[in-house]
C-alpha cells in the first residue's frame, strides 16, 4: 500500500519496521489474552484505564469512526499509533476479519511487560 493512499488524519503512522514489531506484540498479546479487538472494545479499555497502548488502522473507511480514540488516549496518557493495513491488523489479532482498532491491555506479572514497555517508548517517540 502506497504512502499517498493513507489518510493524512492518521497520525502518527508507524513506519514499516515499527509496524512489524507492533503486529508481533499484538500477536503475542492475543496469545496471552491481553488484547481487545475493535473500536468499541478499545474505547472501553481506555475508559477503564487498563489499556497499555492503542493501535488503529489507517486504511479505515471512513476514518472518522475511530478518530475519537486518539483524543481519549491523549486524555488518559496512553500512547496510540496507526498501522497502514486493517487486514494485517486483523491477522495479527488472530482473526480472519479486518480489525480497525485494538488495545493491548495491562496485566501484572505478564511476560510481555518488557516488550510492551519498549514498544510504548518507540510509539511515544513518534508523537514528539
Amino acid at each position: 500500500m502506497s504512502q499517498e493512499a493513507v489518510n493524512p488524519k492518521a497520525y502518527p503512522l508507524a513506519d514499516a519496521q515499527l509496524t512489524l514489531s507492533i503486529l508481533e506484540i499484538i500477536q503475542q498479546a492475543a496469545n496471552y489474552k491481553q488484547l481487545k479487538k475493535g473500536a468499541n472494545e478499545a474505547t472501553k479499555t481506555l475508559n477503564r484505564g487498563i489499556s497499555e497502548f492503542v493501535v488503529m488502522a489507517a486504511d479505515t473507511e471512513p476514518l472518522e469512526i475511530l478518530l475519537h480514540l486518539p483524543l481519549l488516549a491523549e486524555d488518559k496518557n496512553v500512547p496510540y499509533v496507526f498501522v497502514p493495513s486493517k487486514q494485517a491488523l486483523g491477522r495479527a489479532c488472530g482473526v480472519t476479519r479486518p480489525v480497525i482498532a485494538c488495545s493491548v491491555t495491562s496485566n501484572e506479572g505478564s511476560q510481555l511487560k518488557q516488550p510492551i514497555q519498549s514498544l510504548k517508548d518507540s510509539i511515544e517517540k513518534l508523537l514528539i
